[in-house]
């Protein structure tokens, strides 16, 4: 591994990160110079992670809860004064620090964000919106941003940029723009982040002095992730805590850092120490999201007079771009899987409600009253048939109306087979056993395969014969009984192209797994075995899927104990494929980027008793890259109505993929060859 190629490629700003972090320094009420040492000191510690912005509370020079000293001129003095210390520190530490502090110009008074970077002012930002009601009284003390007519001011002797209509931006650095604003302007119907964000700004800061009462905090954090949502934008939210009066008011140093819509990371409220909340934020998933959703577009097109007047103020980031800088963010291992268990519970319930109620809307609109499913004993089938069953119970219909078939083969093992005979007892669905291995000779004889010779020849046409006489089978099946096929492929199998073209993994009448990855199917088994079988022994059936090796059971093996085919040893396992067409398919990432969250997130954890290392990673990536964009769209062209389930997205041509079937993966393996070979 090239030095130069592993640094870049272990650096988290080469994939379109930044790194932002919210300060709450100690504060002392009216005492500018201990609190420009604290900031100072914070700001260091932030450049020493290699922090790009550092935003800091609302008046934190001053502190918030001055009242009537903000119109004392020692006061204003001895802010200017620590704004010059903080300004002299800057110029050693490579990030943009934005500070809040009292600003006179013109004869007023205003609630600013001072903007520096390398001991210069780069802007100074009013507050907006004064709250003047309940315990805030600023409006006393402040002016608005709307009262001052002049674009500059003199600061310290620089003349600078003056207005809430600043947004910040370097050329060399053009995913990252920075817009400000003061707490209450966040408040407010339409913040002035909102317009703002349609003006380039993707990196929305707030410096806040937002006291603590009950219920507060999580109003607090749903407004800063709605925002960052509705903005698809970064949202810094910086509050005031330790330190201020306590006169009236209590303050529990509430910040944040927010990616459209999530909280990436929050500070602990109430803490005695200074503290630094710092996330690496992802401009690139923002600008694709911009890019994505077309409305936004429309958006800046109707509001493109509010647009043009902002001002553009020229900065040049000086970052660390020549190491290895490893990534300041949770990645989760199972992109489609939440972590926390409530969160989990939660996510299964929907997603298997919205697959029974789409399967309940099918039959009720096609007249049907029953389904075909094809039970194999494996994990596809045999959530299908738990969706089937509660399809049924949603109607009112008997169980019966489900018609399980188990169709052996010639490699069906005992297992899956007791397994499909149990399960299907224990839904109490029909149940019929229908041996296929009659038909198949036949096939394979009117073909002239040598297998029927008496040759041992077990290649891609004796697995077909096989999946296709189960679907032809399943298909009259359903003709006779006037029902509907179910289909039991998934959108992990879809997404490699592990199906055979027509037959019952790609096409059915209804596939309620479509947009379903293997990963969250693991998962969604073990839900109903927990919440819709409430004895030990109907639960373990379903537990005994989930410990059974995937495989298609195609080709027979001399050892009846072990398994000849298992699909993980040709496509990779699943863990790595589905976090793969996660970020593939949601984001648009390019395979050295999904390759870089992917050492982050699994950070050499085991799976399957080996190791997660970027060796593995790389490979795994390799097949999927080759699978997905070069040979297997013409599957997915076709592919039968299903349900979408999940934000993380579906590969439905009438939904949220649509590519042309000769496409080539020529760009996406040039990009995958800048993957060092060896782990940092």
């Amino acid at each position: 591994m090239s030095l130069k190629t592993g640094d870049r490629f272990f650096n988290f700003l080469s994939h379109g990160f930044f790194r932002v972090a919210a300060a709450t320094p100690d504060c002392r009420v009216a005492d500018p110079a201990h609190n420009a040492a604290q900031t100072i000191a914070l700001l260091r510690q932030a450049d020493e992670q290699s922090v790009g912005l550092v935003v800091f509370p609302e008046l934190g020079l001053s502190a918030y809860t001055c009242e009537d000293l903000f119109h004392q001129h020692a006061l204003l003095a001895a802010c200017e004064m620590a704004l010059a210390q903080v300004l002299e520190a800057s110029r050693s530490v490579a990030a943009v620090a934005v500070v809040g502090m009292p600003v006179r110009a013109g004869h007023l008074l205003f609630n600013c964000a001072v903007v520096l970077h390398q001991g210069r002012i780069l802007g100074v930002v009013p507050k907006t919106y004064l709250p003047n009601y309940g315990e805030f009284y600023e409006a006393r003390q402040f002016s608005s941003a709307h009262d001052f007519a002049d674009t500059h001011i003199q600061l310290l002797d620089q003349q600078v940029p003056f207005g809430s209509d600043l947004i910040f931006s370097d050329p060399k650095w053009p995913l990252f723009v920075l817009h400000l604003e003061l707490c209450e302007d966040l408040w407010v119907p339409i913040p002035p982040s909102s317009t703002a964000a349609l003006a380039g700004a993707t990196v929305l800061a707030n410096l806040s002095a937002s006291n603590a009462t009950v219920g507060k905090a999580p109003y607090r954090r749903q407004l800063v992730a709605q925002q960052s949502a509705r903005c698809l934008a970064a949202y810094v939210y910086a509050s005031a805590g330790v330190g201020e009066s306590s006169t009236d008011l209590a303050w529990d140093g509430h910040s944040m850092v927010a990616e459209n819509g999530e909280i990436l990371i929050e500070s602990e409220r109430f803490s005695d120490t200074p503290s630094l909340t710092i996330a690496d934020v992802d401009l690139e998933r923002l600008s694709h999201e911009r890019m994505r959703q077309t409305s936004f577009g429309r958006s800046m097109r109707d509001h493109s007079a509010a647009i043009a007047g902002f001002r553009r103020v020229p900065l040049s980031l000086t970052l660390p771009t020549n190491k290895a800088l490893g990534l300041c963010r949770q990645v989760a291992t199972h992109p489609y899987v939440p972590a926390h268990a409530a969160q989990r519970d939660e996510r299964c319930q929907e997603v298997f409600q919205i697959q029974v109620q789409a399967l309940a809307q099918r039959l009720k609109s096609s007249g049907l009253n029953k389904v075909v499913v094809g039970v194999s004993g494996g994990l596809d089938s045999t959530h299908a048939l738990l969706v089937a069953v509660k399809a049924m119970d949603h109607l009112k219909l008997p169980r019966a109306h489900v018609l399980g078939y188990t169709m052996p083969g010639y490699a069906t093992s005992g297992r899956t087979l007791d397994q499909a005979t149990r399960l299907m007892q224990v839904v109490g669905c029909t149940a019929e056993y229908l041996d296929i291995r009659p038909s198949c000779d036949q096939m394979l004889k009117d073909i002239g395969h040598p297998y029927s010779q008496g040759q041992p020849l077990y290649d891609i046409t004796f697995e077909n014969v096989q999946a296709g006489e189960r679907t032809s089978h399943l298909f009259r099946l359903a003709n006779h009984h006037q029902a509907l096929v179910l289909g039991t492929g998934d959108l992990s199998e879809l997404a490699l192209g592990w199906c055979t073209y027509g037959v019952g993994d790609h096409m059915s009448h209804y596939n309620v797994n479509a947009s379903v990855p293997k990963t969250l199917i693991r998962y969604l088994v073990r839900w109903v075995a927990e919440r819709e079988l409430p004895e030990a022994a109907d639960q373990q059936v379903l537990l005994d899927v989930l410990d059974t090796q995937i495989s298609p059971e195609l080709v027979p093996s001399s050892d009846t104990s072990a398994l000849l085919q298992l699909s993980e040893a040709t496509v990779g396992a699943y863990d790595l494929q589905d976090f793969n067409l996660y970020y593939t398919l949601r984001f648009g990432y390019a395979p050295s980027k999904i390759a870089f969250l992917a050492s982050h997130a699994w950070k050499a954890q085991l799976l399957d008793n080996q190791v997660v290392d970027l060796p593995r990673i790389k490979s795994t990536l390799e097949v999927f890259v080759k699978r997905f964009f070069s040979g297997s769209q013409f599957k997915r062209s076709c592919v039968p109505n299903g349900p979408k389930v999940g934000s993380g997205g579906s590969l439905s041509p009438r939904g949220d993929w649509r590519a042309p079937s000769d496409s080539k993966a020529t760009p996406w393996l040039q990009d995958w060859a800048q993957i060092p070979d060896t782990s940092e």
